[in-house]
């Protein structure tokens, strides 16, 4: 894995946690977040192996400091890497370039994935520490489901702008240093520059 990208890959992981912690509001059994768009940049930037790794790696460490580890903590962490596997996968099928439409349909469709991911976490985890009710565990979810449609509809509507300025700064400087440009060709003996079909140095005469 290529440095710029590794280092991206750890800054959207570090953003992951930090909104995770700062910007989600827990209203009893749901949960309003903005912690979904570091992994939302990440899969769509780089596909679905980079994706996963940003939503698990950044949804255990947020696990690590939030509850610690439990015997639930892998179902907990599993609809973040999801998310990110589903979107990298649907963007690099659409060779990263993706229409509004194409967007929207993958943020959205992923989101409600996660929600009933999250659900199922939320019942095993009920039942398994007893504090498992009806109420508590699917009442929420039609709220969730809005709350989740909106958010991801507002991150695919900025999406594109944010990955802009992204692809220019990780991605072109690596592929600018691919292709260099052919070197000037020079007399071997004279080192003075020379046409490329010359048969000999107009310098000192050399013949090739």
């Amino acid at each position: 894995m290529k440095p710029k990208r590794l280092v991206t890959n750890a800054m959207l992981i570090a953003m992951y946690v930090v909104l995770s912690l700062v910007a989600t509001i827990n209203l009893g059994n749901m949960k309003f977040t903005l912690d979904s768009l570091p992994i939302i940049v990440g899969a769509a930037l780089f596909g679905p192996v980079d994706g996963m790794l940003i939503g698990l790696l950044g949804s255990f460490t947020n696990q690590m400091l939030t509850y610690g580890f439990s015997a639930t903590t892998l179902l907990w962490i599993i609809p973040a890497g999801v998310r990110g596997l589903l979107i990298g996968l649907y963007a690099k099928h659409h060779n990263f370039d993706m229409s509004f439409k194409q967007t929207q349909f993958i943020t959205i469709s992923s989101a409600l994935i996660v929600t009933a991911l999250n659900t199922a976490a939320m019942y095993i985890d009920s039942k398994i520490y007893g504090y498992y009710s009806f109420a508590y565990v699917f009442g929420g979810i039609l709220p969730r489901i809005i709350a989740g449609i909106i958010i991801a509809f507002i991150f695919g509507a900025i999406l594109p702008h944010v990955l802009k300025p992204l692809r220019r700064i990780v991605l072109l400087p690596q592929k600018s240093e691919k292709s260099s440009e052919p070197k000037e060709r020079r007399c071997p003996y004279c080192n003075a520059p020379i046409s490329e079909n010359a048969e000999k140095c107009d310098f000192c005469g050399t013949k090739f």
